[in-house]
């Protein structure tokens, strides 16, 4: 498992807020207890999930990282368990947005691809 902010320009689309915090997981640890989830192409190379009912946003998924599957902390319910480790894209932070914290940012995405 891995916890980071994003601060791309997509996830802020996607999501509607300044910034965005995802745990990464291989795909098969994921599972969703409240039926399926509808999916859109939102980039050449990601596909992103939402719950059909209420529009709720519950994964990200890019084919450049395989078998890997993204998803946003504040869907769990003790999303406070989730300690981020660092900020991705800070390239593309809104400039008013700061997270003061020590961790590590990186210009584009800390993940390797």
């Amino acid at each position: 498992e891995v916890v980071v902010y994003c601060h791309c320009r997509d996830c802020r689309a996607s999501n509607g807020a300044p910034v965005s915090l995802f745990a990464g997981y291989r795909a098969e640890q994921v599972e969703w207890s409240r039926g399926e989830t509808k999916g859109y192409q939102s980039s050449a190379t990601v596909v992103r999930s939402f719950c059909p009912a209420c529009g709720t946003p519950l994964s990200y998924e890019d084919e450049r990282l395989p078998g890997e599957v993204y998803v946003p902390v504040g869907i769990f319910e003790d999303p406070a368990a989730f300690e981020p480790e660092a900020h991705d894209w800070v390239s593309q932070r809104i400039p008013w947005f700061n997270v003061r914290d020590d961790l590590p940012r990186h210009e584009q995405s800390s993940i390797p691809r």
